[in-house]
C-alpha cells in the first residue's frame, strides 16, 4: 500500500535544483553542447534512440544531457516526449538490401559479392586507453576512395539461392501490430517481438544471447552479415499515388545463420535469427538475432528448455524502462505495508515465546 507524503513540496524543489546543479558540474569547465554529444558519444545516442524508438540525434543528445549520461532515463525521457507526437500514418517497408553500406562483413564467407567493408569498428583496436584523447590530439584524416557502386547482396539471398537457408515468408498481406498501442499477448507471432527485442535492453539480450552461447538453448550460429549504412525511407503519399523520400536513416543489421537438423517435413538447412537497430548498434543487433532464433524454438520443432527460448519470460522482462519502474518504485513510501510486516513479526515472536514459556512451565 502507498501512501502520500504531504509537507515534502519544498524539499522536491530543492532536490531539483541540486539536480540541475549536479548535472551542470563545475561552472569553470565548458558545458556540453547537444552537437558534441550527437558527434562524440554517437553510440550512446544510437542506443537511446533505438531502445527510445524515436529516430532524432538531437533529440536523443538532448536525452542524454538532461539524464547526465543515465541512458535508461534518457531512453525513458525520449519514449515520453515520443508518446507527445502527432502521428501521420507508416512509411513503406524499407530496403536494408539497397543500403549505402558503410560497414558490412560477414563470418560465415571470406569473399562476397561487393566485398567486405570493415568500416569504422573497435573490433582490431587493443583495448588500451589512449592517453592522446586526454590531450586533444589531431585525429588523422582517414583513407578514401570511390564509393562501391556495385550491389552487395545479402548473405543469406545467397543461400536461399541454392535453398540452403530456409524460405522467406511474405507478410505484404498480413497486418503488422504496433507494440506501441496494443498490449503484447502470448501466444505472439513474429512482428510484435521483434519490436520488443528492438525496443529491448541490450545488456538483458546480451546476457541472454550469451546465455545460448553457453549451452542454455544452443542454436549454433554464424554472424552470417552485418551491415550498417544509411537507408533511404519513403511515405506512400495517397495524393499523388506514389511513394515519397521523406530521408535517410542510418541503420545496423543482422542476419544470424542458425544450423537446424531438419524435421519430418523440413529438410536439414539454415534457419535465420535477425536483429535491426537504429544507429551503429552491432552488438545490439547480434545479440537480438540471437534471440530472435532462440524464441523460434517452438516454430520450428525444438524443445524448449532454455531462458533465452520462453517467449514469455524473455518478452515480458526485456523493457528497461519497465523494469527500471518496478524495480526503483521500491524507493517509494511503503510505510503501512512496512508497519503492518512489523507487528506480524513481533507477534510471531511473542506467540513463540509464550509457547515455550508454557513448554518449561509444564515440564
Amino acid at each position: 500500500m502507498y501512501v502520500a507524503v504531504k509537507g515534502g513540496e519544498r524539499a522536491i524543489a530543492n532536490a531539483h535544483r541540486l539536480l540541475a546543479h549536479a548535472r551542470r558540474g563545475d561552472p569553470e569547465v565548458p558545458e556540453l553542447t547537444l552537437a558534441q554529444i550527437s558527434e562524440q558519444l554517437a553510440l550512446s545516442v544510437d542506443r537511446v534512440m533505438s531502445e527510445g524508438s524515436l529516430y532524432d540525434r538531437e533529440l536523443a543528445a538532448l536525452a542524454v544531457k538532461q539524464a547526465r549520461g543515465d541512458l535508461i532515463e534518457a531512453i525513458f525521457l525520449i519514449r515520453a516526449y515520443r508518446t507527445t507526437l502527432p502521428r501521420f500514418g507508416a512509411t513503406e517497408a524499407i530496403d536494408t538490401g539497397a543500403m549505402e553500406i558503410r560497414r558490412r562483413i560477414s563470418a560465415a564467407f571470406k569473399d562476397l559479392p561487393g566485398g567486405q567493408v570493415l568500416g569504422p569498428t573497435f573490433d582490431y583496436t587493443h583495448r588500451l586507453l589512449d592517453s592522446a584523447l586526454a590531450d586533444g590530439a589531431t585525429v588523422e584524416e582517414p583513407a578514401t576512395a570511390e564509393a562501391e557502386t556495385a550491389t552487395m547482396p545479402r548473405v543469406t539471398d545467397l543461400l536461399a539461392g541454392d535453398d540452403l537457408i530456409e524460405p522467406l515468408t511474405p507478410s505484404d498481406d498480413q497486418p503488422v501490430g504496433d507494440l506501441t498501442r496494443e498490449p503484447l499477448t502470448f501466444p505472439a507471432g513474429r512482428d510484435l517481438p521483434l519490436q520488443n527485442l528492438a525496443r529491448g535492453d541490450e545488456g538483458f539480450l546480451l546476457a541472454l544471447g550469451y546465455s545460448t552461447q553457453r549451452g542454455y538453448g544452443r542454436t549454433h550460429p554464424f554472424a552470417g552479415e552485418i551491415r550498417m549504412g544509411e537507408v533511404e525511407v519513403e511515405f506512400m503519399a495517397e495524393e499523388v499515388g506514389f511513394a515519397v523520400p521523406l530521408g535517410s536513416i542510418t541503420l545496423t543489421e543482422c542476419q544470424m545463420i542458425n544450423q537446424f537438423r531438419g524435421s519430418a517435413t523440413e529438410p536439414p538447412q539454415f534457419t535465420r535469427g535477425y536483429g535491426l537497430a537504429f544507429g551503429h548498434s552491432e552488438r545490439k543487433v547480434m545479440a537480438m538475432a540471437l534471440v530472435d532464433r532462440a524464441l523460434r524454438a517452438g516454430e520450428l520443432g525444438e524443445e524448449r528448455k532454455a531462458p533465452a527460448q520462453d517467449e514469455e519470460f524473455v518478452l515480458s522482462h526485456s523493457d528497461n524502462v519497465q523494469a527500471t519502474g518496478f524495480v526503483e518504485h521500491l524507493k517509494l513510501p511503503h510505510y503501512v505495508d512496512f508497519q503492518s510486516e512489523l507487528m506480524l513479526i513481533r507477534r510471531m515472536r511473542a506467540e513463540i515465546a509464550t509457547r515455550d514459556e508454557a513448554r518449561e512451565a509444564a515440564e
